[in-house]
């Protein structure tokens, strides 16, 4: 299935000069989320790891799926003061200020190998904040997967050195 039918368009948000893809109608689409799941799912294959770590909003409905399906453990990455447990935090820049994600300090065991899923790589800036979170909890990336990547952006080479791979490139 071409998921790219099903991701919508929209301009002019957040903001003006904004072209937004929007996974809604995927996620709506009993079929779309299937292909989804399972093209992400493909991106698995060969690898060798531990969890599946992702933040939320979206790397929560996209991750939790592929490590129940995978057998393994998914740790979620939030905003500040979300989680319930002492946590590790990075703090990273956004285009007007900056943001903190957070992870309970004990998710990760040091020589864990870890993939990041996410429905989107734009800048690059909250990816940098989980690889920094997952390496300063003593983890290994192993790979970064995500439904979309927007190209112009230039988040891979944020994420320079790390296996980073897309199933939709705009």
């Amino acid at each position: 299935m071409d998921l790219k039918t099903l991701i919508r368009t929209i301009p002019d948000f957040p903001e003006e000069g904004v072209l937004f893809r929007d996974i809604t109608p995927v996620l709506q689409d009993s079929e779309g989320l299937k292909a989804a799941i399972n093209q992400m799912q493909d991106c698995f294959k060969d690898i060798d790891f531990d969890l599946i770590v992702g933040p939320e909003s979206r790397g929560f409905i996209f991750g939790v799926p592929l490590a129940y399906n995978l057998n393994k453990g998914f740790i979620p990455v939030r905003k500040k003061g979300k989680l319930p447990y002492n946590t590790i935090q990075k703090e990273y820049a956004l285009e007007y200020g900056t943001a903190i994600v957070e992870m309970h300090i004990d998710a990760i065991k040091p020589g864990q190998k870890i993939v990041v899923v996410d429905d989107l790589l734009a800048t690059g800036g909250t990816s940098k904040a989980i690889v920094d979170l997952v390496e300063e909890a003593g983890g290994e990336i192993i790979k970064l997967i995500y439904l979309i990547e927007l190209k112009a952006l230039k988040g891979r080479e944020v994420l320079k050195g790390y296996n980073v791979e897309s199933i939709i490139k705009y």
